[in-house]
């Protein structure tokens, strides 16, 4: 995959992307067709621009501080079939058909692991 450093988020997308101070926007990652939601990663405009030249989703990572995309070590590939923006313009939907694991523990989604609270009935 050639992703270059140089890509660039149309600008009218741009305008429309509420970002944090940091120029960031979270995406929740959703699986096509299941709905299953697989986790939340954070984009700034040219890990957007990346996603929607590549149609692999590419994040920004707050702890490295570099971009990556999904699956380049752990083969775990998402490809993007949607990306959709919500009604504040403050979070994006990346709906993805998912290779492998979501979840950099190795399951399918980084929801698995801890239930805080059930409601029964």
């Amino acid at each position: 995959m050639n992703l270059t450093p140089d890509s660039a988020l149309d600008p009218a997308i741009s305008e429309r992307l509420r970002h944090t101070a940091e120029g960031l926007v979270p995406v929740v990652v959703q699986q096509h067709g299941s709905g299953e939601v697989l986790m939340l990663a954070w984009v700034d405009d040219e890990a957007l621009a990346r996603t929607i030249d590549s149609g692999r989703a590419t994040y920004w990572s707050r702890s490295r501080r570099e971009y990556w995309a999904k699956g380049d070590t752990s083969g775990h590939v998402q490809w993007v079939k949607e990306v959709r923006l919500d009604c504040d313009g403050d979070t994006l939907l990346f709906v993805v058909d998912q290779v492998g694991a979501a979840c950099h523990t190795g399951d399918r989604t980084c929801f698995d692991a801890d239930l805080v609270h059930r409601v029964d009935g």
